[in-house]
């Protein structure tokens, strides 16, 4: 049975609170009816300050989800962990943890928005030495025992359910993030499908006589829409793609390497490059993908259209992948 994934950033542009308080409660539905069809996780991720109304609070939603769920997993990928409190990081993800029964998996990147970390005054040339702090506090944190933290004792409790602590993988595109991972014993999470640096971090495991795993794309894992009719879909609805696909272009520099990255500049060319796909149930059973991405709201999608991508999912793409 392949991986089934629902993904949300909750985009919006020009949104008025009313539409993205209902975009907001039917992520949540949306949720619901995942979980109740089998689907394995929601995933979700964070940005600040970003004109189209992107989710900043992945936590928050997670809280949400885990409220109207009984088995899906949340994935957060990624925090951005140099903009948070490590100590009160360690706390929200404890008490998800055992709200959920450990069903909240996090990964953990350093971002690639200078203006994210202006927002909050946080120092860019600094993010390498706050991440690692951030994730060697995590650990020590999650034990439950007194720990030595910027020159005093602290204790963070409550500990959390999962032993031996909530499930955390290192994210990024880089040697230092592969290095780090290996260094501190977690799984590592590249952005992108990069065989050469899970390579270069199964050496570090090796150098650093730690153990780890890697949780990486695969070579094509397009984000899915399913339709009846994929060319009207494409017609009608073509444009929320793009709008969140020239975002992402805008944000992401020459060195950033991600899963998630077009040249697209129209409509038609997004469709023909691959990276977004409107299938119908048929072409969707077809692909033969061991992970399925579905983002049902993406770009600001209609609420009702993305209901009706979900609904022949799962109601006619699971069952022919044997859910």
């Amino acid at each position: 049975m392949p991986v089934s994934v629902v993904r949300f950033n909750l985009v919006e542009p020009d949104a008025t609170p009313a539409s993205l308080a209902a975009r907001y409660q039917a992520a949540v539905q949306m949720a619901a009816y995942a979980d109740e069809h089998g689907i394995t996780t929601v995933q979700t991720e964070e940005h600040h300050g970003a004109d189209n109304n992107w989710l900043p609070s992945p936590f928050t939603l997670a809280a949400a989800v885990f409220g109207a769920t009984r088995r899906i997993a949340v994935t957060v990928s990624a925090v951005i962990g140099p903009l948070h409190d490590p100590l009160r990081l360690a706390e929200e993800i404890a008490v998800l943890d055992l709200l959920s029964g450990g069903r909240l998996v996090t990964v953990a990147g350093i971002g690639y928005r200078p203006e994210e970390y202006a927002l909050f005054d946080v120092d860019w040339k600094r993010r390498g030495k706050l991440q690692d702090e951030l994730l060697e506090t995590l650990l020590r944190a999650w034990t439950g025992e007194p720990f030595e933290y910027r020159g005093r004792t602290v204790r963070v409790t409550p500990r959390p359910c999962t032993d031996p602590h909530p499930l955390l993988l290192v994210g990024g595109s880089s040697k230092a993030a592969a290095r780090r991972a290996a260094r501190l014993g977690l799984p590592f999470f590249p952005s992108a499908h990069l065989p050469e640096l899970e390579a270069y971090y199964k050496e570090r495991l090796v150098e650093y006589g730690t153990e780890g795993w890697t949780m990486m794309p695969a070579a094509e894992t397009p984000l899915l829409h399913v339709a009846e009719d994929p060319d009207r879909a494409w017609a009608e609805h073509g444009r929320h793609f793009l709008h969140e696909a020239r975002t992402y272009a805008s944000w992401q520099s020459g060195g950033i390497r991600s899963a998630v990255k077009s040249a697209a500049m129209t409509v038609a060319e997004l469709r023909a490059e691959g990276v977004y796909r409107i299938v119908t149930p048929q072409e969707c059973a077809a692909l033969g993908h061991d992970n399925y991405v579905l983002h049902p709201l993406a770009g600001g999608m209609p609420v009702e259209e993305g209901w009706r991508s979900l609904r022949l999912f799962c109601e006619r793409v699971l069952p022919e992948l044997g859910g």
